[in-house]
């Protein structure tokens, strides 16, 4: 295998290159994009349990960015999203019932 393309514009390594254009290589930059902003978040003084949770997420964005990028891999098991979810439900139990949902450009 070699480790160049000699022009030829695959740089695949054997591998399907894809299209430039499918949502698969959007879905890179997006989650790209998201773990920026979680990283910039934990920049903040932030209570414990939050920073846990986000440096938590942050690397299993990693993770999702590496299963995108193998087709067939799983790197995210189900686990991953049972905690968010018990994580959000912790953060919301202090949190006053909703009243009110504003929709963007709506009313």
């Amino acid at each position: 295998m070699e480790i160049i393309d000699k022009g030829e514009g695959h740089g695949s390594f054997g591998q399907d290159p894809g299209h430039q254009d499918e949502l698969r290589v959007e879905a890179y930059g997006t989650v790209d994009e998201l773990n920026s902003v979680v990283g910039f978040l934990l920049m903040a003084d932030l209570a414990d349990t939050i920073r846990a949770c986000l440096v938590r997420i942050q690397h299993e964005l990693f993770d999702l960015g590496g299963e995108l990028c193998m087709p067939g891999t799983t790197l995210i098991p189900a686990t991953y999203v049972d905690a968010l979810e018990r994580d959000l439900d912790s953060f919301n139990e202090d949190l006053p019932p909703l009243k009110e949902f504003i929709l963007p450009g709506g009313s």
